[in-house]
């Protein structure tokens, strides 16, 4: 060091507190420097935990957009079973409209079947009443003749 030695004009005593002095400085500056080598990490060390954050937010943030994908699916899920519930009930309706045509083709078919005995029941009505006017123009002329 520099006051290792006695200096010139300087007497033992002197010499001493002097280099004490300039020791108890160098102490001084060594633990400013080390007050700010230890605020310099603790920066870094907030600096990180910062960059963990915002780390953290990101992965939430890409959570979150996976949620609203995964929602996002599922809505269209359901719109699709809801078109194909559509679907179904239009075959559905579809189904009776055919249902009911057939039921109303069946009801035209006995209704003609019923017409169409009707007319033959008055034909043979008729029939009958044209025999029955024969017999009774046969009687009236064995009348004549007996």
């Amino acid at each position: 060091m520099l006051f290792d030695k006695p200096l010139e004009g300087f007497g033992l005593l002197e010499h001493a507190m002097l280099r004490k002095r300039k020791m108890v400085q160098a102490s001084k500056r060594e633990k400013k420097r080390e007050r700010e080598r230890e605020r310099e990490r603790e920066r870094e060390r907030e600096r990180e935990r910062e960059r963990e954050r915002e780390r953290e937010r990101e992965r939430e943030r890409e959570r979150e957009s996976e949620r609203e994908r995964e929602r996002e699916g599922e809505r269209e899920r359901e719109r699709e079973r809801e078109r194909e519930r559509e679907k179904e009930r239009e075959r559905a309706r579809k189904r009776e409209r055919e249902r009911g045509r057939e039921i109303e083709s069946e009801r035209e078919s006995e209704r003609e079947r019923e017409s169409e005995g009707e007319r033959e029941r008055e034909i043979e009505r008729e029939r009958e009443r044209e025999r029955e006017r024969e017999r009774e123009r046969e009687r009236e002329r064995e009348r004549e003749r007996g």
